[in-house]
């Protein structure tokens, strides 16, 4: 990083940083641990002999514990494109309004949790509804570990409550359907024949502000042989949504091509398209009880705003160690 022209090449560069980012992330906490626990020697020492210092090495074991707990996840993100950043696209389902009000809410959630752990959020894609919420919308997520984290989110999330957009008060049931894809550099060669993916150019669409301008500038690129679309408007330029589009589309490619191999251990994926009541990897209740449930590893908790507010952390760890069981 310190080399002459370093930065001459803007995107390889930040690919750089980003990679010592995410090797540091790793080491960082050892380095902390390895420190901690010379200071625990220090401790029984003079504990033999300061009954004050004694009564702090509990404590101080404890918070250890909980560190090498969280070590131990992390460890579990050893899959090959786990450091990545993620791309992810939420659709509005089943549930009319609902749905695209709810696909809007886990955009919010996501956006917290992003924020909450120092990571950036860049949005490349926001399709509102007329009424409210939106149809759909895609952004990527970048930080250390982000796609490890975030991969066990693609699926289908349920979410029953009280309608805010009926007026006879009954109880609605909506789904948005979520994919995580890790984004990926050129480093990584994937072959995509150009005939076999259309492309088709439009213009932005929105409210107004940053998600709309007068030119054809939206790309919409197709995957003919597996029928994957993805979509890009929120650049002004045709030329920048074009590149984004692609790195889009080779993400999902390389994603399709990991859940195949991973499909003998992870039942998760047989359901990943289909809609519907039985499809769902997560539940979140806000009637007639308030809680949130994962339909795969059966944790659960019982602040339905606390998950909303972003603090999905518990579901994603426990996501990683359920994944380490089906393994067994």
């Amino acid at each position: 990083m310190t080399a002459a022209g370093f930065w001459d090449n803007q995107e390889k560069a930040q690919q750089i940083v980003s990679r010592l980012k995410a090797l540091k992330a790793i080491i960082k906490p050892f380095e902390e641990m390895d420190a901690e626990l010379k200071n625990i020697d220090v401790l029984f020492e003079f504990g033999h002999e300061d009954d004050e210092m004694a009564a702090e090495i509990p404590g101080v074991l404890t918070k250890l514990t909980e560190k090498l707990e969280t070590l131990e996840t992390q460890a579990l993100l050893n899959a090959p494109y786990d450091a990545n950043n993620a791309i992810i696209t939420i659709n509005a389902r089943d549930g009319g309004t609902d749905a695209n009000d709810w696909a809007e809410m886990l955009f919010r959630m996501y956006s917290l949790w992003a924020k909450e752990n120092d990571y950036n959020v860049e949005l490349i894609d926001w399709q509102e509804n007329e009424e409210a919420g939106i149809n759909s919308c895609g952004f990527v997520v970048r930080g250390p570990m982000a796609y490890g984290y975030l991969k066990g989110e693609s699926g289908i999330h349920r979410l029953v409550r009280i309608s805010p957009f009926n007026s006879e008060g009954k109880r609605q049931t909506s789904f948005a359907a979520v994919d995580v894809s890790p984004e990926i550099d050129d480093s990584i060669q994937i072959d995509v024949r150009d005939e076999d993916v259309r492309e088709d150019t439009m213009r932005a669409s929105g409210a107004g502000g940053q998600h709309v301008n007068k030119t054809s500038s939206a790309i919409r690129l197709t995957h003919l042989p597996t029928n994957t679309v993805v979509y890009c408007q929120m650049e002004r330029s045709q030329h920048k949504n074009r590149a984004m589009a692609w790195k889009m589309l080779r993400a999902r490619l390389i994603r399709a091509e990991e859940e195949k191999r991973e499909m003998a251990m992870a039942e998760r994926y047989k359901n990943m398209a289909k809609v519907g009541f039985g499809s769902q990897i997560r539940n979140y209740f806000l009637h007639p009880d308030q809680r949130v449930k994962d339909a795969r590893t059966g944790y659960s908790v019982g602040n339905f705003h606390a998950v909303l507010d972003g603090h999905i952390q518990e579901f994603l760890e426990s996501f990683l160690r359920w994944r380490v069981k089906t393994e067994e």
